[in-house]
């Protein structure tokens, strides 16, 4: 499971990578569908502030 932590500036970069759709904004930051998420690890590797942790 991934999760985004404080670190993120809400740049949207993880959502355009996300082949499923499961990333969305929520207020000043962006958050992952659980439910949607293949955890494919994608948006792990375009995050440019490391900001994606896996739980």
């Amino acid at each position: 499971m991934y999760v985004i932590n404080d670190e993120c500036v809400a740049c949207g970069t993880c959502a355009e990578e996300c082949p499923e759709d499961a990333i969305s904004e929520s207020g000043d930051v962006y958050v992952i569908d659980q439910e949607k998420c293949i955890e494919c690890g994608a948006c792990v590797d375009v995050c440019p502030t490391d900001a994606i942790d896996e739980k």
